[in-house]
Protein backbone atom coordinates (compact mmCIF):
# COMPACT_ATOMS: atom_id res chain seq x y z
CA UNK A 1 0.00 0.00 0.00
CA UNK A 2 1.30 3.46 -0.49
CA UNK A 3 1.29 6.13 1.64
CA UNK A 4 1.93 9.96 0.77
CA UNK A 5 4.72 12.17 2.80
CA UNK A 6 3.96 15.74 2.13
CA UNK A 7 6.02 17.26 4.49
CA UNK A 8 8.50 18.84 2.64
CA UNK A 9 12.04 18.20 5.04
CA UNK A 10 10.20 14.40 6.35
CA UNK A 11 12.85 12.24 7.97
CA UNK A 12 15.56 14.41 7.39
CA UNK A 13 17.44 13.90 10.51
CA UNK A 14 15.77 10.43 11.68
CA UNK A 15 15.24 7.32 9.75
CA UNK A 16 12.83 5.97 11.80
CA UNK A 17 9.65 7.41 10.79
CA UNK A 18 10.08 5.51 7.11
CA UNK A 19 11.53 2.32 9.39
CA UNK A 20 8.18 2.48 11.17
CA UNK A 21 6.60 2.52 7.54
CA UNK A 22 8.71 -0.20 5.90
CA UNK A 23 7.89 -2.46 8.88
CA UNK A 24 4.23 -2.33 8.08
CA UNK A 25 5.10 -3.25 4.51
CA UNK A 26 3.93 0.49 3.56
CA UNK A 27 5.42 2.27 0.18
CA UNK A 28 6.35 6.20 0.61
CA UNK A 29 5.39 8.58 -1.49
CA UNK A 30 7.42 11.86 -0.94
CA UNK A 31 6.86 15.73 -1.98
CA UNK A 32 8.97 15.82 -5.39
CA UNK A 33 8.43 19.84 -5.05
CA UNK A 34 10.43 20.80 -2.05
CA UNK A 35 7.33 22.94 -0.55
CA UNK A 36 3.65 23.46 0.19
CA UNK A 37 1.46 21.22 -2.17
CA UNK A 38 -1.50 23.11 -3.65
CA UNK A 39 -4.62 21.71 -4.36
CA UNK A 40 -3.69 19.61 -7.55
CA UNK A 41 -0.66 18.87 -6.99
CA UNK A 42 -2.09 17.26 -3.80
CA UNK A 43 -4.10 15.13 -6.21
CA UNK A 44 -1.62 14.03 -8.36
CA UNK A 45 0.55 12.98 -5.38
CA UNK A 46 -1.73 11.13 -3.33
CA UNK A 47 -3.11 9.36 -6.43
CA UNK A 48 -3.51 5.63 -5.18
CA UNK A 49 -2.44 6.67 -1.41
CA UNK A 50 -4.40 4.64 1.33
CA UNK A 51 -2.99 7.58 3.61
CA UNK A 52 -1.08 10.15 4.28
CA UNK A 53 1.71 12.07 6.48
CA UNK A 54 -0.06 15.56 5.74
CA UNK A 55 1.79 19.05 5.75
CA UNK A 56 -0.11 22.29 5.14
CA UNK A 57 -1.19 21.51 1.83
CA UNK A 58 -5.38 22.42 1.30
CA UNK A 59 -6.60 18.80 1.72
CA UNK A 60 -10.49 19.96 1.07
CA UNK A 61 -13.68 18.18 -0.55
CA UNK A 62 -12.29 18.93 -4.34
CA UNK A 63 -8.71 16.51 -2.78
CA UNK A 64 -11.02 14.13 -1.19
CA UNK A 65 -13.29 13.81 -4.23
CA UNK A 66 -10.21 12.88 -6.63
CA UNK A 67 -8.98 10.43 -3.80
CA UNK A 68 -11.40 7.54 -3.70
CA UNK A 69 -8.81 5.26 -2.02
CA UNK A 70 -7.73 7.82 0.56
CA UNK A 71 -8.16 6.28 4.07
CA UNK A 72 -6.43 8.41 6.52
CA UNK A 73 -4.96 12.19 6.60
CA UNK A 74 -2.11 12.12 9.61
CA UNK A 75 -1.00 15.65 9.71
CA UNK A 76 2.25 15.76 10.76
CA UNK A 77 1.93 19.02 13.41
CA UNK A 78 -1.09 20.32 15.52
CA UNK A 79 -3.09 22.99 13.36
CA UNK A 80 -5.58 21.66 11.24
CA UNK A 81 -6.72 24.71 9.43
CA UNK A 82 -5.68 22.79 5.71
CA UNK A 83 -7.81 20.01 6.47
CA UNK A 84 -11.60 20.21 5.73
CA UNK A 85 -12.79 17.73 8.34
CA UNK A 86 -16.37 17.74 7.60
CA UNK A 87 -15.50 16.41 4.06
CA UNK A 88 -13.17 13.53 5.52
CA UNK A 89 -16.18 12.76 8.34
CA UNK A 90 -18.32 12.70 5.47
CA UNK A 91 -16.45 10.26 3.25
CA UNK A 92 -15.05 8.10 6.03
CA UNK A 93 -11.67 9.38 6.28
CA UNK A 94 -9.70 8.98 9.68
CA UNK A 95 -7.88 12.30 10.44
CA UNK A 96 -5.39 12.28 13.13
CA UNK A 97 -2.63 15.35 14.40
CA UNK A 98 0.33 15.96 17.04
CA UNK A 99 -0.63 17.81 19.34
CA UNK A 100 2.03 17.35 21.47
CA UNK A 101 5.14 17.42 19.26
CA UNK A 102 5.57 21.07 18.01
CA UNK A 103 4.57 22.71 22.08
CA UNK A 104 7.94 23.21 23.46
CA UNK A 105 9.30 24.35 19.85
CA UNK A 106 6.82 26.50 19.69
CA UNK A 107 7.23 28.08 23.20
CA UNK A 108 10.68 28.56 22.70
CA UNK A 109 10.52 30.25 19.81
CA UNK A 110 7.63 33.04 20.83
CA UNK A 111 10.14 33.28 23.95
CA UNK A 112 12.68 33.93 21.67
CA UNK A 113 11.13 36.52 20.23
CA UNK A 114 10.30 38.35 22.72
CA UNK A 115 13.74 38.68 24.08
CA UNK A 116 15.24 39.38 20.57
CA UNK A 117 12.17 42.29 20.03
CA UNK A 118 12.75 43.73 23.74
CA UNK A 119 16.27 43.89 23.16
CA UNK A 120 16.44 44.63 18.94
CA UNK A 121 18.70 41.85 18.24
CA UNK A 122 17.88 41.57 14.94
CA UNK A 123 17.71 44.91 14.28
CA UNK A 124 21.34 45.91 15.08
CA UNK A 125 22.36 42.99 13.81
CA UNK A 126 21.74 44.28 10.01
CA UNK A 127 22.75 47.40 10.95
CA UNK A 128 26.20 45.79 12.09
CA UNK A 129 26.44 43.94 9.38
CA UNK A 130 25.91 47.31 7.17
CA UNK A 131 28.83 48.97 8.75
CA UNK A 132 26.27 50.80 11.87
CA UNK A 133 27.93 50.80 14.98
CA UNK A 134 24.70 52.46 17.24
CA UNK A 135 23.25 51.08 20.71
CA UNK A 136 20.20 50.90 21.08
CA UNK A 137 17.94 51.41 24.08
CA UNK A 138 16.25 48.32 24.60
CA UNK A 139 13.52 46.97 27.30
CA UNK A 140 12.99 44.08 29.89
CA UNK A 141 11.13 41.26 29.37
CA UNK A 142 10.79 41.14 33.11
CA UNK A 143 7.55 42.84 34.53
CA UNK A 144 5.69 43.07 31.00
CA UNK A 145 2.22 42.05 30.85
CA UNK A 146 2.18 39.19 28.04
CA UNK A 147 -1.34 39.02 26.97
CA UNK A 148 -2.23 35.17 25.40
CA UNK A 149 -4.67 34.88 22.53
CA UNK A 150 -5.45 30.99 22.47
CA UNK A 151 -4.80 29.03 25.83
CA UNK A 152 -5.04 25.18 24.66
CA UNK A 153 -1.79 23.26 25.59
CA UNK A 154 0.74 25.63 23.47
CA UNK A 155 -0.82 28.33 24.93
CA UNK A 156 -0.22 27.61 28.56
CA UNK A 157 2.91 26.42 28.19
CA UNK A 158 3.58 29.79 26.52
CA UNK A 159 2.72 31.39 29.72
CA UNK A 160 4.46 29.01 32.44
CA UNK A 161 7.92 30.43 30.20
CA UNK A 162 7.05 33.65 30.36
CA UNK A 163 6.12 33.55 33.88
CA UNK A 164 9.84 31.82 34.63
CA UNK A 165 11.56 34.69 33.21
CA UNK A 166 9.35 37.18 35.45
CA UNK A 167 6.85 38.71 32.89
CA UNK A 168 3.17 38.11 33.62
CA UNK A 169 0.87 36.45 31.29
CA UNK A 170 -2.78 36.75 31.17
CA UNK A 171 -5.12 35.37 28.63
CA UNK A 172 -8.44 35.43 26.61
CA UNK A 173 -9.75 32.35 24.84
CA UNK A 174 -13.61 32.05 24.40
CA UNK A 175 -13.26 28.21 23.98
CA UNK A 176 -11.40 27.83 27.57
CA UNK A 177 -12.94 26.73 30.56
CA UNK A 178 -9.98 25.21 32.04
CA UNK A 179 -8.33 26.58 35.32
CA UNK A 180 -5.46 28.76 35.76
CA UNK A 181 -3.48 30.77 38.13
CA UNK A 182 -2.48 33.36 35.52
CA UNK A 183 -5.56 36.47 34.84
CA UNK A 184 -8.33 35.70 32.64
CA UNK A 185 -9.92 38.58 30.42
CA UNK A 186 -13.07 38.19 29.88
CA UNK A 187 -12.98 40.00 26.43
CA UNK A 188 -10.29 40.37 23.76
CA UNK A 189 -10.55 44.08 23.84
CA UNK A 190 -9.26 44.15 27.66
CA UNK A 191 -6.61 41.67 27.12
CA UNK A 192 -5.61 44.22 24.05
CA UNK A 193 -5.67 47.45 26.59
CA UNK A 194 -3.41 45.99 29.15
CA UNK A 195 -1.03 43.73 27.48
CA UNK A 196 2.57 44.85 26.54
CA UNK A 197 3.17 42.16 24.41
CA UNK A 198 -0.11 40.18 22.39
CA UNK A 199 0.98 36.53 21.49
CA UNK A 200 -1.33 34.48 19.56
CA UNK A 201 -1.76 30.57 20.22
CA UNK A 202 -5.01 30.25 18.50
CA UNK A 203 -6.79 28.84 15.67
CA UNK A 204 -8.06 30.76 12.74
CA UNK A 205 -11.78 31.24 13.26
CA UNK A 206 -14.16 29.76 10.91
CA UNK A 207 -15.36 32.79 8.61
CA UNK A 208 -11.50 33.03 7.73
CA UNK A 209 -11.47 36.26 9.28
CA UNK A 210 -8.19 37.98 10.85
CA UNK A 211 -8.52 37.80 14.86
CA UNK A 212 -6.06 40.86 15.03
CA UNK A 213 -7.99 43.32 12.58
CA UNK A 214 -7.46 46.84 12.25
CA UNK A 215 -10.12 47.75 15.07
CA UNK A 216 -8.34 45.21 17.25
CA UNK A 217 -4.56 46.38 16.51
CA UNK A 218 -6.02 50.05 17.17
CA UNK A 219 -7.46 49.07 20.70
CA UNK A 220 -3.90 47.72 21.83
CA UNK A 221 -1.76 49.38 24.58
CA UNK A 222 -0.05 52.07 22.55
CA UNK A 223 4.07 50.71 22.00
CA UNK A 224 2.92 47.32 22.62
CA UNK A 225 4.62 44.60 20.51
CA UNK A 226 3.04 41.41 18.98
CA UNK A 227 4.11 37.99 17.80
CA UNK A 228 2.31 35.66 15.55
CA UNK A 229 4.00 31.47 16.03
CA UNK A 230 0.11 30.17 15.35
CA UNK A 231 -1.39 30.21 12.11
CA UNK A 232 -1.31 32.43 8.86
CA UNK A 233 -4.11 34.95 8.48
CA UNK A 234 -4.68 35.90 12.62
CA UNK A 235 -3.55 38.74 11.65
CA UNK A 236 -4.69 41.80 9.01
CA UNK A 237 -0.84 42.15 7.51
CA UNK A 238 -1.46 45.33 6.09
CA UNK A 239 -3.44 46.82 9.40
CA UNK A 240 -0.19 45.36 11.19
CA UNK A 241 2.47 46.98 8.69
CA UNK A 242 0.68 50.61 9.48
CA UNK A 243 0.47 50.42 12.75
CA UNK A 244 4.57 49.74 13.23
CA UNK A 245 4.80 52.31 10.18
CA UNK A 246 3.33 55.33 12.43
CA UNK A 247 4.92 53.87 15.68
CA UNK A 248 1.70 52.80 17.03
CA UNK A 249 3.00 49.24 18.06
CA UNK A 250 6.98 48.92 18.75
CA UNK A 251 7.20 46.05 17.36
CA UNK A 252 6.24 43.15 15.72
CA UNK A 253 7.77 39.01 15.40
CA UNK A 254 6.18 36.49 12.62
CA UNK A 255 6.21 33.42 11.49
CA UNK A 256 3.09 32.65 9.80
CA UNK A 257 1.40 34.67 6.68
CA UNK A 258 -1.88 34.90 5.42
CA UNK A 259 0.08 33.73 1.97
CA UNK A 260 3.16 32.03 2.05
CA UNK A 261 6.13 32.73 1.03
CA UNK A 262 5.69 35.90 2.43
CA UNK A 263 7.04 38.92 0.62
CA UNK A 264 4.94 42.13 1.73
CA UNK A 265 5.79 45.17 3.57
CA UNK A 266 6.91 44.03 6.89
CA UNK A 267 9.88 42.87 5.06
CA UNK A 268 11.55 46.16 4.76
CA UNK A 269 10.16 47.69 8.29
CA UNK A 270 13.52 47.45 10.69
CA UNK A 271 11.53 46.53 13.87
CA UNK A 272 9.46 43.67 12.62
CA UNK A 273 11.37 39.81 12.77
CA UNK A 274 10.43 37.48 10.45
CA UNK A 275 10.98 33.75 10.06
CA UNK A 276 9.68 31.29 7.33
CA UNK A 277 7.39 29.07 9.15
CA UNK A 278 9.45 27.23 11.40
CA UNK A 279 7.87 27.25 14.19
CA UNK A 280 8.34 23.24 14.90
CA UNK A 281 11.78 23.67 13.26
CA UNK A 282 13.99 22.02 16.78
CA UNK A 283 15.58 19.02 15.67
CA UNK A 284 14.43 17.19 18.32
CA UNK A 285 10.58 18.00 17.67
CA UNK A 286 10.62 17.45 14.98
CA UNK A 287 11.91 13.77 14.89
CA UNK A 288 9.05 13.02 17.59
CA UNK A 289 6.32 14.60 15.35
CA UNK A 290 7.33 12.74 12.64
CA UNK A 291 7.56 9.66 14.56
CA UNK A 292 3.91 10.46 15.91
CA UNK A 293 2.27 11.39 12.86
CA UNK A 294 3.50 8.02 11.33
CA UNK A 295 2.50 5.92 14.73
CA UNK A 296 -1.03 7.93 14.12
CA UNK A 297 -1.03 6.97 10.68
CA UNK A 298 -0.51 3.20 11.39
CA UNK A 299 -2.98 3.11 14.37
CA UNK A 300 -5.87 4.49 12.25
CA UNK A 301 -5.24 2.35 9.25
CA UNK A 302 -5.10 -0.81 11.53
CA UNK A 303 -2.31 -2.42 10.16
Amino acid sequence: MKVAITTSSFAQFSEEPLRLLAEKGLTPVLNPHGRALTEDEAIAVLQGCVAVAAGTEPLTERVFASLPELKVVSRCGVGMDSVDQEAAKARGIAVRCTPDGPTRAVVELTLGYALDLMRQVTRMDAEMRQGVWKKRMGNLLFGKTVGIIGFGRIGRAVGQAFAHMGAKPEWYDPFSTGESTFPRHDTMQSLLASADIVTLHCSKPKDGKPVLDAAAIAAMKPGAWVINAARGGLIDEEALYTALKEGKLSGAALDVYAKEPYTGGLCALPNVVLTPHIGSYAKEARIQMEIDTIKNLIEALGV
